[in-house]
């Protein structure tokens, strides 16, 4: 009886320890999260601005003008994923998330490339890395340490390199594989075309959604100069999208983890109360019968 009342003793103060480092972990993910999410919200209009004033630019231009090769259609024959996870796991399902939504993606649109070994992806962030590199796929590890500092700068490094890797042709296909953040506890994982840079989609009932621009300085070159830069920022907004949503997932995930280290804790303090008191029971129970003996 001694020995159970020692382990779970034991126990206890191992969950206890446990639960001040979720708590702690949880504090920690929270105060990131509100910079992420302060930086993502100021970020999400203007990107998504451009990226709508992109499309419509490409849907009213001819493929074949000079300025236009980062919105010519080649096929599919050679792919590339941008594939956007965390350095560092403890955050519930975000990362499995991306990695099965990447890895289906590539069974159910691409499967033919890939046995000809023509998908390639490049990871930003470890977990993403390792997981591909287990499975065996063509791992690109470049760009995987973006988030030790995260900056506008090494983003724009990738996304340069992804466009001049397309206009070289040795991609066809960029698509991006990231984390869409809605709130702490909610994110939406989605597959998002890069390049080539897709047309402007029709707006409910069918009607057109172009936009007419006038174009000031020649059309060609300014859109030469203006796609590199807006494929920039839109790159730059996946990544701060991935990062308040991997902080909102690990501050949920070490909230949930405290709360279970809670209940835990209270049915091993039952357990022990309960084994304390049988063991008190016994001990009485020992001391009426030896002093009967003795009377008797």
């Amino acid at each position: 009886m001694a020995g159970q009342l020692k382990e779970v003793r034991s126990r206890i103060k191992s969950v206890q320890s446990t639960q001040q480092i979720t708590k702690a972990m949880k504090m920690v993910s929270a105060a990131k999260l509100r910079r992420a999410q302060d930086s993502i919200i100021q970020m999400r209009p203007y990107a998504r601005k451009l990226q709508d004033m992109l499309s419509n630019i490409v849907s009213g231009t001819d493929a074949s003008d000079s300025g236009m090769k980062l919105a010519e259609d080649r096929g599919s024959e050679k792919v590339l994923f941008i594939v956007i996870t965390s350095d560092r796991g403890l955050c519930g399902a975000y990362n499995a998330n991306i990695q099965k939504l990447a890895k289906a993606t590539i069974e159910e649109k691409y499967a033919e490339q890939n046995r000809k070994g023509n998908v390639t992806i490049w990871s930003v962030g470890k977990k993403g890395a390792e997981y591909f590199q287990k499975r065996g796929y063509k791992v690109d590890t470049t760009y995987k340490d973006i988030f030790l500092q995260l900056s506008f700068a090494g983003v724009q490094a990738c996304a340069q390199a992804a466009v001049q890797a397309f206009s070289q042709k040795q991609f066809d296909i960029v698509e991006i594989v990231y984390s869409e953040f809605r709130n702490a506890a909610t994110q939406c994982y989605s597959v998002e075309r890069f390049l080539p840079i897709p047309k402007a989609t029709p707006a409910p009932g069918g009607r057109s959604r172009k936009a007419d621009f006038i174009f000031e300085p020649e059309k060609n070159a300014l859109i030469a100069e203006l796609m590199p830069k807006i494929l920039n920022t839109q790159l730059y907004k996946a990544v701060l999208d991935a990062n308040a949503s991997e902080h909102g997932a690990r501050m949920t995930a070490m909230d949930k983890a405290s709360e279970n280290a809670n209940e835990l804790l209270k049915s091993l303090r039952i357990t022990y109360n309960s084994a304390r008191q049988a063991a008190i029971t016994t001990e009485l129970s020992e001391i009426v019968s030896g002093a009967a003996a003795l009377q008797g």
